[in-house]
Formats: structure tokens, C-alpha cells, sequence
């Protein structure tokens, strides 16, 4: 690609004054989430050097990374959960390359060898964003890990017909649960999540209680919290993260209550209709050890669902292979 064409776009840090812009920019771009918006990124900032980059065009923003710093290593926003170069709707390829390629050559010259690239699932894309996929391909990425995600496609969804799912449904019938849509997550993290995963895992949740209220605060329609009730005590619930494309069941956990009386059945029973309006239903990934393990319960009881498989990717970058975009474009 020829240098005048490169000299077009200006690459630079994010800086808290971009704000307004980087938020309307996310909100309207064909591969981002509210996830991207600064809200969600900025409040866990003591966490992370935060290094996102912004790109000019003529003093247009026309992407933007979410990135974090560590160890001399460009890293996709550790934050979060996937991430990626995020491009406008209107983004054709050749600026898509340029754009790429300007990126690379700006990191080079910072001294950042190396970009670990956490691409967003495709499922979560408004339009065809695999521009990406190809220039990574042509710069030699290193795939570094790859996640299986569980999603329901609701265009072509299946019929639920595990006997086990369908015992479940019938059991939290017969004990007469109820599904609550709640504001907070206190009753949910206190008295299922976090006893749930210290005792199994030794864990906490990502999200302190605290965290995901700021967060719900911030993005009221986006993140929603349902619980199942048994006598009006909580035994069951799940966070879904709402993006327009896609339900994402973000914390699922039951107490024994809530195992015994089918509670998790019951309610993705619900939500999966509650939510039929979106293409997708994601239950997330089932995978340990890096993408290496796959939990072969967790992704039985998603797949029982109808639950298929959707990929999430991360890649290798070698900051130094810029060149190679040189000469793509005949």
C-alpha cells in the first residue's frame, strides 16, 4: 500500500477528553457492544494501564481498540471479554487495511513488538465485519487461543428434547417457582453466586456486587438479573448482558435448593422464549485450561438446550509484519 494513502489516518492514545466521541463512535459501529463504551471499561481502571488507541481520518474518529499495557505487550483490553478493532458501518476494505496497517506501524514506532488481539464473536456483529480475520491472516497471526461459546440460533432454534431438561422444566413447575426480573444482584450474589463459586471453584466472581450495580446503573437496559423464587426464598439466577444481536447469560448459578427443584431449567426455559426476539442466545464458553479443556457437563447442559457451537478467537500479532499489507491491493 502505497505511504499516501497511510499518511491519510492518525493513530494516537485514547484520552479521557475522546470520551464523548469514542462512546457515540461504539454506539454506532457495525462490531461493538456496550461493553466498549468507557463507562464499562473505566471502572475497573486502577486495574489496567489503559493504552486504547483512537484513529483519525481528516480529524473524523474512524476506530478505535480498547487495549491495555502490560509488560511491554499490547494486550485487547483484559477487561473484558472479547474485544477487537472497531470499524464504522461504512468502513470499506481498502480503509479497513490502511487503517490496519497504520495501527501496526504506530505501535512499531511506540516500541510495542507484539499485539494480543481478542477478536469480538461474530454472532455480536451488526454487519459482516471479517475484514479483520483476513488481514490477520495476511500478516502472519499466530492463533493463541480459541474458546467454544454455546448459542441458540433463534432463526432455525431447536426443539428442547433431553429428558433431563424437560424432567427439570416439569420439576420447577410441580414446586411452584416463580422468575423475578430484579434492579439489584445483591440477593443473587450473596446467597447463590459467590457461595456457589467458593465452594466449587475457591472463586469470586469477576464483578463485585458493588461493581455490577455501578455497571447496571451505567447500562440499565443492557444488563438484567433474573432470579427464581421457591417460597419466596432465591435458589437460582442468571445476569444476562443484552447487546442487539444477543442475550449473553453472563453469571449462571443455582443453591441445592435450586438444583433439587429444577430452578436453572425452568428458568432458561423462560428466557430462552423471553428472549426469542434476538438472533442469538449465548451461554457462554464451557472451556478450561486456556481453550485447551472443554467441561463436558457445562457444555452437555447448554447443548441440551440447543445450544450449537460459535468460536472465539484470539491472535498473536508481531507488530513488525506491517509490511506485509504493502502490496495486497492490485
Amino acid at each position: 500500500m502505497k505511504s499516501n494513502k497511510l499518511d491519510k489516518y492518525k493513530v494516537r492514545k485514547y484520552q479521557p477528553s475522546d470520551k464523548p466521541d469514542w462512546d457515540s463512535f461504539v454506539k454506532n459501529a457495525k462490531n461493538a457492544t456496550f461493553l466498549f463504551h468507557r463507562d464499562f471499561m473505566d471502572y475497573h481502571s486502577d486495574r489496567f494501564e489503559d493504552f486504547s488507541l483512537v484513529v483519525f481520518s481528516e480529524e473524523k474518529l474512524v476506530a478505535v481498540i480498547p487495549a491495555n499495557l502490560k509488560a511491554g505487550v499490547l494486550h485487547s483490553h483484559q477487561g473484558l471479554s472479547y474485544g477487537g478493532l472497531v470499524l464504522g458501518k461504512k468502513t470499506t476494505f481498502p480503509e479497513a487495511l490502511a487503517i490496519f496497517q497504520s495501527l501496526l506501524i504506530f505501535l512499531k514506532t511506540e516500541g510495542i513488538l507484539t499485539l494480543n488481539l481478542k477478536l469480538l464473536p461474530k454472532i455480536y456483529n451488526q454487519l459482516p465485519s471479517d475484514e479483520i480475520d483476513y488481514l490477520l491472516f495476511l500478516i502472519k497471526a499466530k492463533l493463541s487461543r480459541r474458546d467454544l461459546s454455546s448459542c441458540v440460533f433463534n432463526e432455525n432454534k431447536l426443539k428442547i428434547e433431553s429428558s433431563n431438561r424437560l424432567r427439570g422444566i416439569k420439576k420447577g413447575e410441580k414446586n411452584k417457582l416463580q422468575i423475578r426480573e430484579e434492579s439489584t444482584f445483591d440477593s443473587f450474589w450473596e446467597e447463590v453466586l459467590e457461595p456457589n463459586l467458593k465452594k466449587v471453584h475457591n472463586q469470586n466472581p469477576v464483578h463485585s456486587v458493588p461493581e455490577i450495580n455501578l455497571l447496571k446503573s451505567y447500562f440499565p437496559e443492557n444488563i438484567r438479573q433474573f432470579n427464581v423464587y421457591k417460597d419466596n426464598q432465591i435458589v437460582a439466577g442468571t445476569t444476562i448482558f443484552e447487546t442487539s444481536e444477543v442475550a449473553h447469560a453472563q453469571y449462571i448459578s443455582a443453591n441445592a435448593i435450586g438444583r433439587k427443584t429444577g430452578g436453572l431449567d425452568f428458568l432458561f426455559h423462560y428466557l430462552l422464549n423471553y428472549f426469542s426476539n434476538k438472533r442469538y442466545f449465548d451461554f457462554g464458553i464451557s472451556n478450561e485450561s486456556q481453550g485447551l479443556k472443554v467441561n463436558t457437563g457445562l457444555i452437555k447442559w447448554k447443548e441440551s438446550f440447543g445450544g450449537r457451537g460459535i468460536v472465539h478467537d484470539f491472535y498473536e500479532i508481531d507488530t513488525d509484519n506491517h509490511h506485509l499489507l504493502n502490496e495486497v491491493l492490485l
